[in-house]
């Protein structure tokens, strides 16, 4: 697999600090151009999960170590930032959430897994699954696909092995070969960085065509904290032109800044 492939580099231990973070910044910078192939791909898929999602459909990740945590990563940011509902996007990790903190022993090898933690959600036909796998071989994923495919809901992967099994059970394949990582194997590295980036591209367009960004402000965003109520109020000055007092006072009165726009009609 290109993913367990030789690292080209050699003697990691006998490298200055500064030597280390000079091939490892190298390597990074070669991750983004790979994923730069894949747009097409990732296009197709995020259309189709505008189109489901448009229809109450749901958008799951699962995934293992790594990849399992990256997808949770990302599915836990949206409901501050776009001010949608935890179910909108879910994601889900071989072991469950305690895996999120340490590893659970052969939790990703189990094959049967996958479909019960998704059965769970009341899962169904409506609903899109994407599998994350750099190795596009984890046993929890790729038969969580197959299983969803058996239930004819529609299945995606993002791995960084073509041609690997889990593509097999995808009716959308997105693959982003980043070559050796720094240290062999890793995945946690280019391939992690990898998913992140196409992650936060799926995420982001999604709820952008979903009508939950205004021009280029989070006008959904959950005002959870001083930072975010400062974003809000700034947001407000900018669109209606009042001072930060008054601004401050309709964003606590009406709960985010959709709402006080939409009052005075300027959404």
């Amino acid at each position: 697999m290109l993913t367990e492939q030789n690292s080209p580099y050699n003697n990691l231990d006998k490298m200055s600090v500064a030597e280390l973070l000079h091939h490892i910044n190298y390597e990074d910078k070669t991750v983004a151009d790979s994923v730069s192939q894949a747009l097409p791909e990732i296009n197709a898929f995020i259309l189709n999960c505008i189109k489901k999602m448009k229809n109450s459909g749901r958008l799951f990740y699962i995934g293992a170590g790594s990849s399992g945590r990256l997808g949770i990563l990302d599915a836990s940011e949206c409901p501050p930032t776009f001010g949608v509902d935890d179910n909108c996007i879910i994601g889900l990790i071989a072991g469950g959430d305690g895996a999120i903190r340490k590893a659970v022993e052969n939790a990703e090898d189990d094959p049967i897994l996958a479909w019960k933690d998704l059965k769970q959600h009341k899962i169904g036909p409506q609903d899109t699954v994407l599998g994350i796998a750099a190795s596009g071989t984890t046993p929890y994923v790729v038969a969580g696909l197959k299983a969803c495919q058996l239930n004819n809901i529609q299945t995606a992967c993002l791995t960084c092995n073509p041609d690997s099994p889990i593509t097999k059970v995808a009716d959308f394949k997105i693959e982003v070969p980043v070559g050796p990582e720094f240290i062999t194997g890793s995945t946690r590295m280019k391939a992690g960085t990898a998913q992140k980036m196409v992650l936060n591209m799926i995420s982001t367009a999604v709820m952008i065509k979903l009508g939950k960004i205004h021009d280029n402000k989070m006008v959904d965003m959950k005002v959870a904290n001083t930072k975010l109520m400062k974003r809000g109020v700034s947001m407000l000055v900018d669109y209606l032109e009042v001072d930060e007092k008054e601004a401050k006072k309709a964003l606590i009165k009406h709960g985010s800044v959709r709402k006080v726009l939409e009052i005075y009609k300027k959404i």
